[in-house]
């Protein structure tokens, strides 16, 4: 099995992203999801994220107006869009259209006790990139806590695939049990100090032991 790559998303602080690119992070997460209290313009502007020289740059948005999405991925310099809320096959389609052909879609799948899985995702993967299987929460996301995986085991992942949700140190061993592996890792809340602020000598223990 290849060796996931590695997401940490609820960035805020330029040190600490910069500490994260030196360690050969492959995607860099901000949140643009005002409830959030990952909230990445109560500490950085648009500026300060355009001026990140990193070629993994996913903005997360929560049920936003198209318009938005697409004035902020411009002024940041985002490299891809993460739909983390209840966006429609049409709202993904247009957005699709409006987007920098450049600028990758990653649509998250939420998962909690009761969810059903389609087994067929043919009517979006041409509109998007990767997809993102992400813990079912009210706050959509950053609960720390994991789904179940082997949910994962039981139909056809058609496109690579981020693994979301209460990953951590503890639990990332079991990922050999997946039947399709993941693209790549998405960490948050498990690696923090206080929401937004990363415990970065975690996240490189955490890299040496998974990778």
């Amino acid at each position: 099995m290849n060796t996931p790559l590695l997401k940490v998303c609820g960035l805020t602080k330029l040190d600490q992203i910069q500490e994260l690119i030196s360690m050969n992070t492959d995607f860099l997460g901000f949140i643009f999801y005002e409830k959030s209290p990952r909230y990445v313009l109560n500490h950085l502007s648009l500026d300060d994220i355009s001026k990140i020289n990193h070629q993994g740059k996913v903005g997360v948005f929560v049920n936003e107006e198209i318009n938005t999405i697409l004035e902020i991925a411009q002024k940041a310099k985002l490299n891809f869009i993460q739909l983390h809320g209840d966006e429609s096959e049409n709202f993904i389609s247009e957005l699709k259209g409006k987007l920098n052909p450049e600028t990758g879609i990653i649509k998250v799948i939420r998962i909690g006790p009761n969810s059903v899985l389609s087994k067929d995702e043919d009517s979006i993967q041409n509109d998007i990139t990767y997809l993102l299987f992400d813990t079912d929460s009210k706050t959509f996301g950053g609960t720390g806590k994991q789904f179940d995986w082997a949910l994962l085991n039981e139909f056809k992942i058609r496109l690579p695939y981020f693994l979301s949700g209460g990953i951590s140190e503890d639990n990332v061993t079991n990922i050999k049990n997946l039947n399709q592996p993941p693209f790549a890792l998405d960490i948050n809340s498990k690696f923090e100090l206080e929401a937004g602020i990363k415990d970065v000598e975690k996240i490189k223990k955490f890299k040496t032991l998974y990778g």
